[in-house]
C-alpha cells in the first residue's frame, strides 16, 4: 500500500500537540513582552523561571480541566490515570516556552541588554508560530502555498504581539 502522507503529516503529532504548542509559543511570547522592566533591574534568571513556572502552571491547569471536562464515571484508579494523561498531554506547552527560557537563560549568562534580547526572543516566537502554522496546516490538507498563508497568519499573530510590546514602551 502506498502513503501518500507528506512528512508534514506524521501520526506523531497529533492536533492536541499542536494545540498545546502554539498556545505555549503565544503564552511565552506574551510573558517575554510583559516582563520588561521599564527602568527596573533586568533580571533574566528570574524571568527565565518565572516564564517556565508559568507555562507549567498553564499546562497542568490545561489538563486539569480537560480532565475535568471529560469527566466519566470511573473507578478512582482509571480517574488518576485519566488525569494523569491528560496532565502529560500538555507537555507541548511547556517545551514550546523553552526557547524563550533559554534565551533568557543566556542573555544573563553572557550579560546581554534587555531590549534586543526581548526583540530575539519575540523574533523567534514569532518563527516558530509560522513552523506551527505550516505544519497545521499541512496536517489539515492544505497545499504548500496555503500552508505557508496560513503560516504567515500565525506570524502576524507573533509579530502584533512584538508590536504591542514596542507601542507599550
Amino acid at each position: 500500500m502506498t502513503s501518500h502522507a507528506t512528512p508534514f503529516q506524521s501520526p506523531a503529532v497529533t492536533s492536541r500537540e499542536l494545540y498545546s504548542a502554539v498556545y505555549g509559543t503565544v503564552l511565552a511570547s506574551a510573558l517575554l513582552a510583559a516582563l520588561q522592566h521599564g527602568g527596573d533591574p533586568y533580571t533574566p534568571y528570574y524571568d527565565a523561571v518565572w516564564v517556565l513556572v508559568t507555562a507549567t502552571t498553564a499546562a497542568l491547569a490545561h489538563g486539569y480541566a480537560n480532565h475535568m471536562a471529560t469527566h466519566r464515571r470511573e473507578t478512582p484508579g482509571h480517574r488518576w490515570q485519566g488525569l494523569l494523561r491528560h496532565l502529560w498531554e500538555e507537555w507541548p506547552l511547556v517545551a514550546a516556552a523553552l526557547p524563550t527560557v533559554a534565551l533568557l537563560l543566556a542573555s544573563g549568562a553572557f550579560n546581554w541588554p534587555e531590549d534586543p534580547s526581548t526583540l530575539v526572543g519575540l523574533g523567534v516566537d514569532a518563527a516558530m508560530l509560522f513552523g506551527l502554522g505550516v505544519l497545521a496546516a499541512r496536517r489539515s490538507g492544505y497545499g504548500r502555498g496555503g500552508a505557508v498563508l496560513v503560516g504567515a497568519a500565525d506570524l502576524a499573530l507573533g509579530l502584533l504581539i512584538a508590536s504591542a510590546n514596542a507601542v507599550i514602551k
